[in-house]
């Protein structure tokens, strides 16, 4: 599902990796930082895929850039950041943009 976010402007941080083999510890940390991040002043919503090959995409959505230090800087999420670079992802980058346009279809359940 598309995250729920408000009318542009806003930010996106843009991740995007390749994964190792094994979980180590892995699913349980995506949720903890899932519910962590959706604590943090600014924050809007996520959206997220991963193939069966292991690459995969992450777009968390913020109010400015300000949140997005904040959350870069805390703590438990910092941790997570470093298990990452030695345990789970064998290449990554972060992107952060600028929304200034959004538009789309909303769903609708068929009968």
């Amino acid at each position: 599902m598309p995250a729920n976010t408000p009318r542009p402007p806003y930010y996106a941080v843009i991740f995007t990796a390749q994964r190792t083999g094994g979980d180590n510890g892995y699913d349980a940390m995506a949720q903890r930082m899932d519910e962590l991040a959706a604590q943090q002043p600014g924050y809007l919503g996520i959206e997220s895929a991963r193939g069966a090959d292991g690459a995969g995409i992450t777009v968390s959505y913020w109010e400015s850039l300000e949140a997005i230090a904040a959350w870069k800087r805390n703590a438990e999420h910092r941790l997570a950041q470093a298990q990452g670079r030695s345990d789970w992802y064998s290449q990554y980058s972060v992107r952060v943009a600028k929304v200034e346009r959004a538009y789309g279809r909303e769903g609708h359940a068929s009968s």
